[in-house]
C-alpha cells in the first residue's frame, strides 16, 4: 500500500501530530533548561553549553593561559602539540607554574591548528572548545561541527589598546566556568598593578624620563636588534619616552615593527632593554651580538654609557601579561629607582607568578636565559 502524502493529510491527524510534538517539547523544556544555558561569544555566535562545565581544551596562542588565569585549569582533558615540553626554552610562566600540562593527550598542533579526529577521540571527552585567534586552524563552526562540541571564541586582547577585549574574554571564560568571582578578581589585581605603577610616575617632569628604546623583542620566535615595539607597555605603563613611539598612529596601535638601523643610530636613546629571548638566535644574529660587532651600535650613548638591561621576554605563545607586569617593574627599578625603593623586581615579578598561576617562575625563567633578565647587561665583547 502506497505511504500517503503528508500534505494530503486530514487537518485533524495534522493538528493531533503538532499537538504531541509540542507537548513533548514542553515536557522535555525543564529538563534542557535545568541541564543547559546560552552564551555569546566574541564572534557573536550564539551557543548552547552545559550548565556546568567540567572538561574543556583551550586552543590557540594564550587560550590555556587564561583559563590558567582564572584557576581552571585543572579541568583540562588534552592540550596543543607546544603544552608538551618538547622546547629546550619555555618562555611561558604559566606553563613553567602548570608542568601538568605535558603529561596531557594531544589534540592538536599548536596556533589553533586543531584536529578534529584527535578531539572527537578524547576519553574524557570536553564539555567545550575555547579558542582565540579563530582565524587559524579549522574555523569555528567547522570545527564544532566536526566534534559536535561547542566551540567558544575568545578575544585576547592585551594590556593597552586592547585592553576591553582581554576583560571581556577573562570575564566570559570565568562565567562558563562557574569562576566569576575569579576572573573579576584578575581584572581587579591588574587595575591596581598599572594604577600602583602610574601612580609611581606620573607626575615626573619629562626632563627626568630617559629615551628608551626595546630591542630584540620576540614576535612568534626571537628577533634581532631592530625588532621592537611602539605600544610597549611597560614604558606605557611608567610613562617612559619609546623612540619607537613615533612610528604608531595613536588611533591604530601596532605591536611590533622592525626599524631600519640608522632610524636606530638617528633616535640615539639614552637607555636600551632587551628582550633577552633574543638570546635563542645563532650568534651573530642576535640582539646582543648585534650590539657588540656592529660599530653603528656601539656608538650609541645607552651602550657607551654602560645603560643597557635585559627584560623577560613577553610575546611566547601571545603575550604573557605576568612578564609585562613583572618588566614594568623593573623598567620602573631602573630609570626611577627613588619611585621603587621598595621595589625588588624578581620578588615582586614572582608574586605577580604566584598570584595568576599559582606558583613562581620567573626564577627558572631567568636560569633559563643566563641570568641576563632584570640584569644589566655587558656589550663589551667578552
Amino acid at each position: 500500500m502506497p505511504v500517503s502524502n503528508p500534505g494530503s493529510w486530514p487537518r485533524p491527524k495534522r493538528f493531533a501530530l503538532h499537538f504531541w510534538a509540542a507537548a513533548l517539547l514542553f515536557l522535555a523544556g525543564p529538563s534542557w533548561a535545568a541541564d543547559a544555558r546560552r552564551i555569546t561569544d566574541a564572534a557573536g555566535r550564539r551557543l548552547t553549553l552545559p550548565a556546568t562545565v567540567e572538561r574543556v581544551i583551550c586552543s590557540g596562542p594564550g587560550c590555556l593561559r587564561l583559563l590558567t588565569y582564572i584557576q581552571a585549569q585543572d579541568r583540562v582533558v588534552a592540550v596543543d602539540s607546544l603544552e608538551l615540553g618538547n622546547a629546550p626554552v619555555d618562555a611561558r610562566p604559566y606553563a613553567i607554574a602548570n608542568p601538568r600540562f605535558a603529561a596531557l593527550p594531544l589534540f592538536g598542533e599548536l596556533r589553533g591548528h586543531d584536529n578534529p579526529e584527535l578531539i572527537a577521540g578524547l576519553d574524557p571527552r570536553p564539555q567545550v572548545i575555547f579558542k582565540t585567534y579563530a582565524n587559524r586552524g579549522p574555523a569555528p563552526d567547522q570545527l564544532q561541527a566536526k566534534t559536535g562540541i561547542p566551540v567558544v571564541v575568545l578575544e585576547y586582547g592585551n594590556l593597552t589598546y586592547g585592553r576591553a577585549q582581554l576583560n571581556q574574554a577573562l570575564r566570559l571564560m570565568g562565567e562558563i566556568m562557574g569562576q566569576t568571582a575569579r576572573a573579576e578578581t584578575v581584572i581587579a589585581y591588574f587595575d591596581a598593578l598599572e594604577q600602583d605603577l602610574d601612580r609611581r610616575t606620573r607626575d615626573l617632569p619629562d626632563e627626568r624620563r630617559p629615551v628608551c628604546y626595546i630591542g630584540g623583542l620576540a614576535q612568534a620566535g626571537p628577533h634581532g636588534f631592530q625588532s621592537t615595539e611602539p605600544s610597549f607597555a611597560p614604558f606605557a605603563m611608567t610613562r617612559t619616552r619609546n623612540v619607537a613611539a613615533v612610528l604608531c598612529d595613536p588611533r591604530k596601535p601596532i605591536s611590533h615593527a622592525n626599524v631600519a638601523k640608522e632610524q636606530i643610530v638617528a633616535w640615539d636613546p639614552e637607555v636600551i632593554f632587551l628582550d633577552v629571548s633574543t638570546l635563542r638566535l645563532d650568534p651573530g644574529a642576535n640582539a646582543l651580538d648585534q650590539l657588540r660587532r656592529d660599530p653603528a651600535y656601539q656608538a650609541l650613548s645607552a651602550v657607551r654609557q654602560g645603560q643597557v638591561y635585559g627584560l623577560f621576554p613577553y610575546n611566547a605563545y601571545t603575550q604573557n601579561f605576568e612578564a609585562i607586569f613583572a618588566n614594568a617593574y623593573y623598567v620602573g627599578k631602573v630609570l626611577y629607582p627613588e619611585r621603587f625603593a621598595d621595589i625588588e623586581p624578581m620578588a615582586r615579578a614572582e608574586e605577580i607568578c604566584t598570584f595568576i598561576n599559582g606558583a613562581p617562575a620567573f626564577e627558572i625563567l631567568k636560569a633559563q636565559f643566563g641570568g641576563l633578565a632584570f640584569s644589566p647587561i655587558v656589550v663589551e665583547a667578552p
